[in-house]
């Protein structure tokens, strides 16, 4: 019987959800299964895996094939590692608490490299919703500058049309008040 590591997928459409299991290659994907070793959700940033090491290193000796999204989940957190320092103790290289120093330095790094992604993101995610409101303060201040200056032109205007209008009726009532030379003949033939 040939017995693989393989992702068997739940969640709804468009929002899968993973469990990371052990099964015989004849089953179906979603079927029967041995031994359920995690879980990786894909949706989250960055991807969440949660998986048993320890259990996925005695899968692998025991050998089981894992396939190619379940060993690059295996390798990101360590398993492949692990049964490789297994393989140097065995033959010899260095002894168990060797290896098991390693591994947990390995896992340290690991840890911290993936921290630092996940600040960084949202370091990331903080500036360009800063740099979204900036633009929003911009574009808000622009629109009451137009509006305050258009409000500004139609009370010039406004002035302007209510001032020629005074002036023409001041410069028309000293006209009609004095006679014109005309009229003052006019009144000289009418005595």
């Amino acid at each position: 019987m040939s017995v693989k590591i393989r992702l068997q997928r739940h969640g709804s459409k468009g929002k899968p959800f993973f469990h990371i299991v052990v099964a015989d290659s004849r089953s179906r994907r979603d079927g029967r299964f041995i031994e359920k070793l995690g879980t990786y959700n894909p949706i989250t940033n960055p991807a969440t895996i949660d998986l048993n090491v320890d259990s996925a290193v005695k899968w692998l000796n025991n050998g089981a094939q894992p396939t190619d999204t379940a060993r690059a989940i295996l390798s990101y957190k360590g398993a492949l590692y692990k049964k490789h320092l297994q393989g140097g103790v065995a033959k010899g290289a260095f002894d168990e608490a060797e290896a098991e120093k390693r591994f947990a330095a390995w896992v340290e790094a690991k840890d911290a490299k993936v921290q630092g992604k996940v600040e960084g993101l949202s370091t990331a995610k903080a500036d360009a919703k800063k740099a979204a409101l900036d633009a929003e303060v911009k574009v808000n201040q622009a629109r009451i500058d137009a509006a305050a200056k258009a409000e500004a032109d139609a009370k010039a205007a406004e002035e302007a049309a209510n001032a020629p209008a005074e002036e023409v009726a001041t410069e028309e009532a000293p006209a009609a008040e004095e006679p014109t030379a005309e009229a003052e003949g006019t009144e000289e033939t009418k005595a």
